[in-house]
């Protein structure tokens, strides 16, 4: 609690000041600022949801007017709430199946009240944090039930289309399609064929002018253009009637059984919340795409996504509007407009409002076949080839048409019930298929099982087991990624009794590792690279270390700690040849037929905590590696007798061929430290006289240039900032070689400065290494990848 403490004495002729110890100043109010980007960007998909609300309002067969309260809710309450900057919300095509059948059987008013409750559903589901569980519903199902959506939707809208009235089901809307071809009415037809040609037609304008048209929503020219049409040739055909707000219907309690009214609230909560979540990562993916958003638009937190997506369905449902969902058309054209904020989603809402209030009139004079033709285009739309594609590519495609015929003749819960049953079933079905071969060569038998191997293979397993005869010298291998408990016994316990009875079993896998125990702790259980900390798998107990071991700086040892023995070096070759070598056995062997091919020298400090290939992520034959005291390059003439770095960079650069050479250098480098503590005078010892060709790099920081910058801030202290500056002083150096200044000269060759800070385990590159503009002064070292975008902009 925060006191009143007077300074002074009060005086009764001045106003009281009282001060408020620990108080932030006041905060000025902040203004509501609009970009201008935002402000295009709302207009663009404003001009995209309102004929795209009406039209799936009138494929629902609810009053139109709820397509325009949606997405006004989606705008305002999701696009503010929402956890997805960018993404649009409001009525979408995937949840038109859903909401005609609720409205068929229970009524509209009770539709609102479901949506109202799967609103809250979801309130309790982001609360609960399992947005990212939806993620886990295979593509093949979701991309299956939108395609049936969209079937759905296309044949019914085809009877409006055609000037009649759609059936309740599709094998109604089938069967009666001949019959409506046989009465269809001109007028209708015409509206709709100039609909649809202006909606593929206008995406297409070509030259200059047809660019500046394509600004335009081709669905707003579509459905303006038809509309003028009609009223033009004074066409009598049905249009759009927006009754009064003052009777306009809103939620009511639902009536029927309890669990059909579950099932339905379920039902929609599942499409809304799968909908708007891959919307969601989608719009992520655009999003990346440009570069001007990044550190603008952070990705979507998909829980909060899914708290904003409640809210609108709960707005939605009790002002009578439809449910709502993220829109996958209106969030792409949002980001492609430019949008750099939510405000673009919560002004796009502010001007359905406006417009269901003031341009009801206008709106009242589209004809419905326009809005059919429409909403038909997206349905075959949802129909997608590239999802088709791409579920065959993965072998999903079952699922997907299991998905897709069930959403179409049964529902969308049903259809998609079957889909995840199919898809479980298919899963089941890869990870049962495992292949076991048994044959004898040479006297030796062998059996080979291919693929995952689970209790569902091992009665297979068993019978091909006992193929083997009792004595024999048999060899197991496993070629496959995952083993169960199951099917580990049954090999252990086979394997125990063959043994027994005088035979040898090989066991091992793919690349001939050797399977062991994994329970035991008295085996090794690692990995091949497993991390190194305290790496001591098959260290056995010793009593302490040795009166003379010191420990590093820094370091406590805890009770009951061993230090590691004299023989883990033993066992850590142990440990490559068992577990390793199998897996680069082959690269390893081609590397020795074609000889190493390294792509850098890498010369770096000989500090044990620096390990190269970790760093750099690479591999055998990768690097040229040429370590040393303090990364240090001795100028030419200068070795006194030792020519050991200036051999590796004549052979790096002359005989290998490498493109680049890196210089790194790294924090807490002792060699740096004892270049500062070192005086002139007394013995040169070896290592003062190797030391010696670091004195450039103390000199080089005593001048007045500017101290280097790591990441924007200044160096820790004097061993970082010699560290840094050591770095790029041995790049000079390395420009001194003959080889590398001809190889500079010749532009085959890139030098490079790097620093590692061991206690951050964070690579730094020096930002500035572009030619000999990298000597000119210490530069800025930058992370890694900072520092790769600067060198090459996207």
């Amino acid at each position: 609690m925060s006191a009143c403490v007077p300074t002074r004495a009060a005086d009764p002729t001045r106003p009281a000041q009282v001060h408020q110890s620990h108080s932030p100043p006041p905060t000025p109010p902040r203004r509501f600022r609009v970009a201008g980007a935002d402000l295009s960007a709302s207009i663009a998909v404003f001009l995209i949801a309102l004929p795209l609300s009406l039209g799936i309002a009138l494929a629902t067969g609810a009053p139109l007017q709820a397509g325009l309260v949606a997405a006004a809710a989606g705008g305002l309450v999701a696009g503010r709430l929402g956890g997805s900057p960018l993404q649009v919300s409001g009525p979408a095509a995937g949840l038109t199946l859903v909401t005609a059948e609720l409205i068929q059987r229970y009524g509209w008013r009770a539709t609102c009240a479901i949506t109202v409750l799967a609103g809250i559903t979801q309130l309790g589901l982001g609360c609960l944090r399992v947005a990212r569980t939806a993620l886990a519903v295979s593509p093949a199902i979701v991309h299956g039930m939108l395609a049936g959506i969209g079937v759905t939707i296309a044949v019914a809208q085809l009877h409006i289309v055609l000037g009649g009235i759609p059936q309740s089901s599709v094998l109604d809307n089938l069967v009666g399609l001949p019959d409506q071809v046989a009465r269809l009415r001109s007028a209708a037809v015409s509206m709709s064929v100039l609909t649809l040609v202006l909606l593929f037609a206008w995406p297409r304008l070509p030259g200059r002018t047809g660019r500046a048209l394509r600004k335009v929503p081709a669905a707003l020219v579509a459905v303006s253009g038809a509309t003028l049409t009609a009223s033009l040739a004074r066409l009598t055909l049905p249009r759009v009637e927006l009754p009064s707000w003052s009777s306009h219907a809103l939620a009511g309690l639902p009536e029927g059984p309890v669990l059909g009214v579950v099932a339905a609230v379920l039902t929609v909560t599942l499409v809304c919340s799968v909908q708007s979540l891959l919307g969601a990562v989608a719009v992520d993916k655009l999003v990346s795409g440009r570069p001007e958003l990044q550190g603008r638009v952070g990705r979507s937190r998909l829980d909060r996504e899914l708290l904003g997506q409640g809210a609108a369905n709960v707005v939605s449902g009790a002002l009578g509007g439809l449910p709502v969902a993220g829109v996958a058309v209106r969030s792409s054209a949002n980001v492609q407009a430019g949008a750099v904020s939510r405000n673009s989603t919560i002004l796009h809402g502010v001007f359905v409002v406006i417009a269901a209030l003031l341009m009801v009139p206008i709106l009242e004079l589209i004809p419905l076949a326009s809005l059919a033709a429409l909403v038909m285009a997206v349905g075959i739309q949802m129909v997608s080839l590239h999802h088709i594609r791409t579920v065959t590519r993965h072998r999903e495609v079952l699922v997907y048409a299991v998905t897709t015929l069930g959403v179409v003749f049964l529902g969308v819960l049903e259809g998609v019930a079957l889909g995840v049953s199919v898809a479980v079933g298919v899963a089941l079905q890869r990870l049962g298929r495992t292949r076991i071969t048994h044959e004898e060569r040479e006297g030796v038998h062998h059996v080979h099982v291919r693929g995952q191997l689970t209790f569902l293979a091992v009665p297979r397993l068993s019978r091909t087991l006992h193929l083997v005869p009792q004595g024999a010298d048999a060899v197991v291998r496993l070629d496959g990624s995952f083993m169960d408990h199951a099917a580990y016994e049954s090999l252990q316990d086979w394997q125990s009794t063959h043994v027994a009875q005088g035979g040898t079993v090989d066991l091992g896998g793919r690349t001939g590792t050797r399977i062991a125990e994994p329970a035991n702790s008295g085996h090794c259980r690692c990995r091949p690279w497993t991390p190194w900390r305290n790496h001591q798998c098959h260290a056995a107990a010793e009593p302490g270390p040795p009166p003379s071991a010191a420990l590093s700086d820094g370091q406590e040892e805890e009770p009951g700690e061993t230090r590691p023995s004299g023989h883990q070096l033993a066992r850590g070759i142990s440990a490559f040849q068992r577990n390793t070598a199998p897996l680069v056995r082959d690269e390893l062997a081609r590397l020795a037929r074609e000889g190493q091919q390294p792509s850098q020298l890498f010369l770096t400090c000989a500090d044990s905590r620096l390990v190269t290939s970790m760093i750099t992520s690479s591999g055998p034959g990768d690097l040229f590696v040429v370590r040393n005291v303090g990364n240090l390059v001795p100028l030419p003439g200068k070795e006194s007798g030792d020519d050991s770095v200036a051999a590796a960079i004549e052979y790096a650069v002359d005989v290998l061929k490498v493109r680049s050479i890196t210089v790194c250098g790294h924090s807490g480098c002792g060699a740096m430290q004892a270049l500062l503590a070192s005086e002139p005078g007394g013995a040169l010892t070896p290592l003062k006289r190797w030391l010696r060709h670091g004195r450039p790099s103390l000199d080089r920081m005593a001048d007045d240039r500017p101290w280097a910058r790591i990441a924007g801030r200044a160096p820790a202290d004097t061993v970082e900032q010699l560290c840094l500056t050591n770095v790029v002083q041995q790049l000079e150096h390395l420009g001194a070689h003959e080889s590398v200044a001809r190889a500079l000269r010749e532009g085959v060759l890139e030098l490079q400065g790097m620093y590692f800070h061991v206690g951050e385990a964070q690579a730094y590159l020096l930002a500035e290494a572009d030619g000999d503009e990298l000597f000119d002064h210490v530069g800025a070292f930058e992370p890694a990848g900072a520092a790769e975008e600067l060198r090459h902009p996207a």
